[in-house]
């Protein structure tokens, strides 16, 4: 069995929110370079939903600074309303940058009616295509990467005599697609889903990896081998294929103020108000002997590796170092924890 391999999500939103500088996040991406504990750096997307530092500048700034880790949106939202061909020469100038790191994850995004609304009739994207427009720019994007001067028809966009230079380092630049939890009549996440099938099976057909959140290893088992059957059915080799678990933690012995001090960070860092089952779905909290059993419990279910964000408005450095020096190194010690009869 593989051991469990290790993310930091940076809090970009947190520019807005007052709790994050640019300078915080890149000193952050740098700890995470320096220490072998952990193999990739994320940070989230949006554009005028969910405000924040944009990803795309913050992740060129960090693939500049660093020469190890992988790096990538988790994930990126603003993806369908972004122009593919402008997004193609983007992406690639980081893949160049990074020399070959850099994993694009991409979704079709989601916040409030309101500002969705708002934001769709703004850029001209109306919400029922976003998912369309989506698949139709991987397509984009792989086409332009791979092929020059060739003709390109969609639902949405048709060219031809195109050349993009300089393409990715890496021949292949992977594409991830992300799928959630589905949600549950009182707006909890339902942790035995890890996503629709429609969206898994779309994963094996178009994606080269995966990423989700809020799901139980079961659900991350049973979606994982979906995607991977789903990819073989269609002549697909799966070697290459990755994933990754978004996840939140947050570190002290007292359970009761653990759970307080996270639940204030990511109900203002996402302009909700949590559950306590909600929390939980995606959130690891409590001792660091806590901490290391639930993550353990993702040991052989298929997860490949867990981003966790440090859920904590003004204590990063002191998580950083709870998690790099009470939780992680034992995370991937003794048997696996998950088994298809539990």
């Amino acid at each position: 069995m593989d051991p469990l391999k290790f993310g930091i999500t940076l809090s970009n939103r947190g520019v807005v929110l007052g709790t994050r500088t640019p300078r915080d996040l890149l000193m952050l991406a740098d700890k995470v370079e320096q220490n072998p504990l952990f193999d990739s750096v994320w940070a989230g997307d949006a554009l005028y939903v969910n405000r924040r530092l944009d990803a795309i500048p913050l992740l060129a700034a960090i693939a500049g600074r660093t020469e190890r880790i992988l790096l990538g949106p988790a994930a990126m939202g603003s993806f369908a309303l972004r122009n593919p061909l402008v997004f193609a020469y983007e992406w690639a100038s980081i893949d160049q940058l990074a020399n070959g790191r850099a994993r694009l994850i991409v979704a079709a995004g989601g916040g409030g009616e309101t500002l969705w609304n708002a934001e769709s009739k703004a850029l001209g994207v109306a919400p029922s295509e976003r998912r369309k427009r989506m698949y139709e720019h991987i397509r984009i994007l792989k086409h332009l990467w791979r092929h020059d001067n060739t003709e390109f028809k969609g639902s949405f966009y048709e060219f031809a005599d195109l050349v993009l230079e300089p393409k990715p380092v890496n021949p292949n630049c992977p594409i991830w697609t992300a799928t959630n939890a589905a949600r549950l009549a009182s707006g909890a996440a339902n942790a035995a889903s890890s996503g629709s099938d429609y969206a898994l099976k779309q994963c094996g057909r178009v994606a080269d990896g995966w990423m989700t959140h809020s799901a139980s290893p079961r659900a991350i088992y049973d979606s994982w081998h979906k995607i991977l059957e789903v990819a073989k059915q269609h002549g697909r080799a799966t070697g290459h294929f990755d994933n990754c678990v978004y996840h939140h933690i947050y570190i002290d012995e007292d359970e009761d103020r653990a759970l307080h001090e996270a639940k204030s960070f990511l109900d203002r860092y996402y302009s909700t108000n949590y559950t306590k089952e909600r929390l939980q779905s995606w959130l690891t909290y409590g001792s660091a002997r806590t901490c290391v059993e639930g993550l353990r419990k993702f040991r052989g279910c298929g997860a490949r590796r867990i981003t966790l964000r440090l859920s904590t408005e003004q204590g990063e450095s002191e998580q950083f170092e709870k998690l790099a020096g009470e939780v992680l190194p034992y995370v991937n010690e003794g048997g696996t924890e998950f088994s298809l009869d539990a």
